[in-house]
């Protein structure tokens, strides 16, 4: 009787401690689309920086992120280009995409990428639609800011109407807005107008092989400029509880 007692004893604590064992998490995709300054860089651009480089390490390993941005991109010609579509085929509920232009989209010298304050927020709508359809999240993010300083060494918004118009579809639409131009801002004028420097591709002639003659770039990160903007990101995932923060790498503690 006493050993039946005990080996239903054990039986219970088993099921019990099975029952407290963590799920086993589910594999899990994000996707980034935008314009250069999330961008894959070729290694012929290094130390050109595109912040969704590192953003793509900050998650456990049943977490893929896609980096789907490219270079010159506006919400118009990326769609126009065929480049969403892809993306929207392999959408699967539980994913995540998220959603950054405007630095192309700003400027009517661009010709075929130039959106109209309307087309701007109708193409964005359009891919916050397209990715529910597919029982996707999307994350709205404002363009980050370029280095621009007036005389006094005060930050310039350099985007002020786009990002606007992003925030009034992410109320609209009523998806999390991740307020990048505001964030990156604060972020360099922190730096100031000489040591923000640093966050961007600045380099003297002969620094690097890759730009022999110097380069002077007030829109492209260097590799700790993207670095930062990327750990922004991740603190406003962080801050926002969105669910995505639930997969954020936690490194094991081995006791002592």
């Amino acid at each position: 009787m006493k050993l039946g007692i005990i080996k239903l004893s054990v039986l219970t604590i088993s099921m019990l401690l099975l029952a407290f064992q963590p799920a086993e998490k589910k594999p899990m995709k994000i996707y980034l689309v935008g314009d250069s300054t999330m961008s894959v860089k070729d290694t012929r651009k290094y130390p050109e920086t595109g912040w969704g480089m590192p953003f793509a390490h900050f998650f456990d390993d049943k977490v893929t992120v896609e980096n789907h941005a490219k270079n010159g991109r506006s919400t118009k010609s990326f769609m126009e280009e065929g480049l969403w579509q892809p993306v929207v085929n392999k959408l699967q509920e539980g994913d995540w995409v998220f959603i950054q232009f405007g630095h192309n989209d700003e400027s009517p010298k661009k010709v075929g990428r130039y959106t109209t304050p309307q087309e701007y927020k109708a193409n964005l709508s359009r891919y916050i639609e397209e990715s529910r359809n597919k029982g996707a999240k999307p994350v709205l993010l404002t363009p980050v800011a370029r280095r621009s300083f007036d005389a006094n060494g005060k930050i310039q918004g350099t985007h002020d109407e786009y990002s606007e118009l992003a925030r009034a579809v992410a109320r609209e639409q009523q998806v999390p807005l991740i307020d990048m131009d505001k964030k990156s801002q604060q972020l360099l004028q922190e730096f100031g107008p000489e040591q923000s420097k640093l966050l961007f591709l600045q380099l003297e002639p002969g620094e690097h092989p890759n730009y022999p003659n110097g380069v002077e770039d007030n829109t492209h990160f260097s590799e700790l400029g993207a670095r930062l903007i990327a750990q922004m990101v991740l603190a406003d995932v962080k801050a926002q509880s969105l669910g995505l923060a639930e997969r954020i790498y936690k490194p094991e503690v081995k006791q002592p």
